[in-house]
């Protein structure tokens, strides 16, 4: 795909993944129109962002914004602290879902967990003794939601998982892939910078590249 005057939208923008999507997508010259809840704590400045409040669990304030996108790059958190987590995750990710389709954009790519990945043949990493107990929930949302992504016959998606650990780092643009198994490096680490999965996943825009599939990264 060509970025010159292609237009995305990106739900939940201000976030960790989404700030990072931001950049990299306005680095690759998109115009971008950020959806966020707060439109205060978005902070990057750049005559191409358009910054828009709007509620993703709402799908009559969502599509209007939408409709006009080229694509729409999810990185929607229902907050970590959330006591109802499970439910507004599931239900804000398919309302995105349902918003981009009655806006007609047929690109629709989704920054989910690294949970669902299979760290043994049928074990997946979230239902293992070793995970994290303050991750479980989001990380049991995020898996839901990826079996429900699988039926969707409409929309060209994209469900990508981070490696085990996403942290703040640089942007080499650098990274291996893998479908349904983590990528380790040679210290058996599985790791990535937000920035490099932002690279990662606007190389499967640029490239239409993992249609209607998930797919992990790593060093």
């Amino acid at each position: 795909m060509s970025t010159q005057q292609k237009k995305i939208a990106i739900v939940g923008a201000s976030g960790f993944v989404g700030k990072a999507l931001t950049v990299e997508a306005l680095r690759r010259g998109y115009t971008v129109t950020a959806i966020v809840r707060n439109p205060e704590k978005m902070l990057i400045q750049n005559p191409h962002l358009h910054v828009v409040k709007g509620d993703a669990l709402d799908e009559k304030e969502l599509a209007p914004l939408l409709k006009g996108q080229d694509a729409v790059l999810s990185a929607y958190n229902a907050g970590w602290d959330n006591p109802e987590l499970y439910e507004t995750f599931l239900k804000g990710s398919q309302t995105i879902q349902a918003a981009t389709k009655a806006a007609g954009v047929k690109r629709y790519l989704v920054v989910g967990g690294a949970g669902s990945l299979e760290i043994a043949p049928g074990v997946q990493l979230v239902d293992t003794p070793e995970f994290p107990a303050q991750w479980k929930t989001g990380a049991t949302s995020a898996r839901d939601y990826l079996n429900v992504l699988k039926k969707e016959k409409d929309l060209e998606w994209t469900f990508l998982s981070p490696a085990i650990m996403l942290k703040p780092g640089t942007r080499t643009g650098k990274y291996r892939t893998a479908k349904d198994n983590p990528v380790f490096d040679e210290n058996k680490e599985s790791h990535i910078s937000v920035e490099d999965l932002a690279v990662a996943l606007l190389d499967a825009l640029d490239q239409h590249l993992h249609v209607r599939e998930r797919f992990t990264i790593g060093y």
